[in-house]
């Protein structure tokens, strides 16, 4: 069964696991102790700073070791801010960083701080002098990812850095989904990752630090891991994420070639094959093994569950899939629809042929989510006399209000209003993205006495 799905979590790299296996028998004791299993243990450790650290690029007493890449996104927000309260409580992050870096910035605002989001354009992207326009003379602290997890665009890191140096900020990089692929662009000031997404055993993340950075770890002091990362570590579980940090940057170069070809084929075939279709991402600068796209009319967790049973694991940022009623906070920060989500995140080694079979079996697994959801034909209903129109959509979740929508435009005639009553939040996207697409007139939105008012007017 072909597993699409390595930008949440990559299959075990080989050497993982070779590398787990045989520390399971050498790193079993305290690498803080002076006899000799711990010394044994300790080399372990050392030696698996420093490929970590030759991998991110930094000075191994620049890296610890973390329980999760979450944890290293918590505890370097956090130890920075601390370490820079004097210069205020400000923190800029990306609008579409992870989750994780955002529930620190909201822990930070109710804890009396604030933060500021800078937008992307419908790419994923910030613009250039974005970061700049946000720092303020109380900004601690600023975040940046280096590639987005759910779309793949590549941020501007260098452009960021360079702008947070000139204000004297230090940037935080998310490498989490990049540094598989490579070195993060210089002038960042900490960086965190984590192994499960290159191919390394879960519960280990990379917290690096520069030197002279201001940090201060918070919580109850520890004598490990310079204080940052307290606790036992699981070192047979680092050795493996070092071991296969370093296997997988030197497959990189090939790998990634041959995976971006896979890509690319799907990014130009799915709109061909699958009518009312956006491909969503910067198309050219974006990691090379992700592609994601989003279908009209389709409910994101039945065709997730669909392509399941025939054969295929993927991802998706659909509301419809994600436990909460609001859209993905990464393609409502760019504008682009979301329903019917699909992220197609290949591991490394994955087969042309699952590629081929995948675009074989996804226009007929398309069809058939549509069909169960009572979508429109490509062909719209002959016009009628009704100048204008209001569908009660109050208490339908994505995509109905855009499937009702779709099957009433032919109603009113050219020129006529639509006003599609809306209680679901994923609709604020849906709607306009639903109008670009079939080149309708989004009017806008006003408050409804129940939910939301959208307004569309007829142009064909």
């Amino acid at each position: 069964m072909p597993y699409f799905d390595a930008a949440s979590a990559a299959p075990l790299h080989p050497v993982a696991r070779q590398a787990l296996l045989a520390s399971l028998d050498e790193g079993w004791a305290d690498p803080a102790r002076l006899y000799r299993e711990g010394r044994r243990a300790r080399l372990l450790l050392d030696a698996a700073r420093e490929a970590a650290a030759e991998a991110v690029g930094c000075r191994p007493d620049e890296l610890v070791f973390t329980p999760s890449g979450t944890r290293a996104l918590h505890d370097g927000i956090a130890g920075a801010l601390a370490g820079r309260r004097r210069t205020g409580r400000h923190l800029v992050v990306s609008a579409v960083e992870h989750s994780a870096v955002l529930h620190s910035a909201a822990a930070l605002e109710a804890a009396g701080g604030s933060f500021t989001e800078v937008a992307v354009d419908r790419a994923g992207r910030v613009a250039p002098g974005a970061y700049a326009a946000a720092l303020r003379p109380d900004t601690a602290l600023a975040a940046l990812q280096s590639a987005n997890h759910e779309v793949g665009t590549e941020q501007p890191v260098a452009e960021a850095a360079e702008e947070c140096r000139a204000a004297g900020v230090p940037l935080l990089v998310d490498a989490a989904q990049s540094l598989a692929w490579g070195p993060v662009e210089a002038g960042w000031s900490l960086l965190t990752a984590s192994a499960h997404k290159w191919g390394g055993p879960a519960g280990v993340g990379l917290l690096a630090v520069r030197k002279g950075v201001r940090f201060a770890p918070q919580g109850p002091a520890d004598e490990r891991e310079s204080g940052r990362a307290p606790g036992f570590p699981d070192l047979p579980a680092i050795v493996a994420a070092a071991a296969s940090l370093r296997a997988v940057r030197q497959e990189a170069a090939a790998e990634g070639a041959r995976l971006r070809a896979l890509v690319e084929r799907v990014r130009e075939r799915v709109p061909a094959l699958v009518p009312d279709v956006e491909v969503v991402g910067d198309p050219v600068r974006r990691l090379p093994h992700l592609v994601t796209f989003s279908c009209l009319y389709v409910d994101g967790e039945t065709l997730l569950h669909a392509l399941d049973r025939a054969g295929f694991s993927v991802s998706s940022g659909s509301s419809c899939t994600s436990g909460t009623l609001a859209p993905s906070h990464v393609l409502q920060a760019m504008g682009v629809l979301s329903e019917g989500n699909v992220r197609v995140s290949l591991p490394a080694g994955t087969a042309e042929e699952d590629v081929e079979r995948f675009l074989e079996v996804l226009p007929g697994v398309v069809a058939s989510v549509r069909r169960q959801l009572g979508a429109p034909e490509a062909s719209q209903p002959a016009s009628r006399t009704t100048s204008e129109l209001v569908i009660d959509s109050l208490g339908k979740r994505c995509p109905i209000p855009v499937i009702e929508l779709a099957k009433s435009i032919g109603d009113v005639p050219v020129g006529g209003l639509v006003t599609v009553l809306s209680d679901d939040e994923a609709a604020r996207l849906d709607i306009p993205a639903w109008c670009d697409m079939r080149e309708q007139e989004y009017v806008g939105e006003r408050p409804a006495e129940r939910g939301t008012a959208y307004v569309v007017r007829r142009r064909t």
